[in-house]
């Protein structure tokens, strides 16, 4: 009885990472918090407290980018142009005014997501590249849908109160095809590329943990 071989390719880090997180993807994408705010079917406090959330989720990110600089695999991964924060306090502002900070708390979830990502994103390349790919190519994807829908629901303006969703500069799916690309070259052992993918399974779920929240909340 013949085998049938894998298909070409099918050994390199960006084909695996994504067949084997395929079923933690796919359980993000299908969140009812955020179905429900692209609907409109929330109060805009929802979209506020998704907003404050990834603040807390993404200086997290940020600062771990800033300590893991000098790391030359982390290096190779730094794109200024995907920065949220500065959006995300742009967005924060709008929606709260100048004391938005006042506003901010992180739900217990979040806490425990920030965590780990600050644990292990400190520590080595692998964490940190794990919650990137996650965040960024993950908000960069969905975003293009979902930032247009809430801005309809909510009634904002062309780019005041989203700005988060909108990558200036870049083209997703080029962007996309560059990231994997340079996955595919990190001179990681196979130990160090299955440590990453078990942590884009762990990011994965952590967000999930803080939509579940956030659904129970506003629901």
């Amino acid at each position: 009885m013949s085998l049938m071989a894998d298909p070409p390719g099918a050994d390199r880090l960006s084909v695996r990472v994504r067949r084997n997180t395929v079923g933690a993807h796919d359980s993000a994408q299908r969140s009812g918090f955020l179905d429900s705010l692209a609907a409109g079917q929330l109060p805009w406090e929802a979209y506020a407290d998704l907003t404050a959330q990834h603040w807390f989720i993404y200086e997290a990110l940020e600062s771990a980018a800033t300590t893991m600089a000098d790391d030359p695999v982390v290096a190779t991964f730094l794109f200024p142009e995907l920065r949220r924060l500065p959006s995300l306090e742009a967005d924060l502002q709008f929606l709260y005014g100048p004391r938005w900070a006042d506003h901010l708390f992180a739900l217990p979830a979040t806490t425990t997501y920030c965590t780990r990502l600050r644990d292990v994103a400190h520590r080595a390349a692998t964490g940190f590249v794990a919650h990137q790919y996650t965040r960024y190519i993950g908000d960069l994807s969905g975003g293009q849908y979902l930032g247009p829908a809430i801005a309809q629901s909510y009634g904002l303006p062309a780019t005041d109160g989203h700005r988060f969703f909108i990558f200036a500069g870049v083209d997703p799916m080029a962007f996309k095809t560059h990231y994997r690309g340079l996955l595919d070259s990190v001179p990681w052992s196979h130990h160090e590329q299955e440590e990453f993918i078990t942590e884009v399974n762990e990011a994965y779920r952590l967000n999930i943990g803080v939509l579940n929240e956030l659904q129970s909340r506003w629901s």
